[in-house]
């Protein structure tokens, strides 16, 4: 039996809500706040993200679409263009290649995975900023981006979670 046109938008629909909610997330990090040096330690929702849905959702979190949030995470913090698309298909590709045994486990023990993802991430992207532009960026610096995107994963895990809740209760 072929599928409605409703149930093919809903099928669509759901395979990019991941990607959308990311960007969303990625905008709403970008926005000035006001706090000094905010943008340089703004947490890695997309780290988070890419993390959670390829873990628990690889069907809606493939390699294309990490590619297109680490792009679009580029522009928007005016980082040099693919440093985020690679970091972030290393996480993919990290995260659907141990999905088995991190799917498993209770969420402290993902959350210690996760703080190795974003530790990874992190480093990733301050040695490969340092490279790029020939000049020495506090560690600092990536640390306490490390710092807060570990402490803010659990709230980003409720937020996936309640939305892969819902988008299942309407499937």
């Amino acid at each position: 039996m072929t599928p409605t046109l409703s149930q093919r938008i809903e099928r669509l629909f759901w395979a990019l809500t991941p990607t959308l909610m990311t960007l969303l997330l990625l905008l709403v990090v970008a926005v000035p706040l006001g706090l000094p040096h905010f943008s340089s330690i703004a947490p890695l929702v997309s780290v988070m993200s890419v993390y959670y849905w390829s873990i628990f959702r690889p069907e809606v979190m493939p390699a294309p679409a990490a590619f297109l949030i680490g792009l679009a995470e580029d522009v928007l913090s005016g980082g040099p263009i693919g440093l985020m698309s690679l970091v972030l298909l290393l996480v993919q590709g990290f995260c659907v290649s141990q999905r088995r045994v991190l799917l498993s486990r209770p969420f402290l023990v993902g959350w210690w995975g996760f703080s190795f993802v974003a530790a990874g991430a992190s480093l990733a992207t301050w040695v490969m900023a340092c490279l790029y532009y020939l000049a020495w960026f506090d560690p600092r610096t990536a640390a306490a981006q490390f710092l807060l995107t570990v402490t803010l994963y659990p709230l980003a895990t409720w937020l996936f979670s309640r939305t892969e809740a819902r988008l299942l209760r309407q499937a």
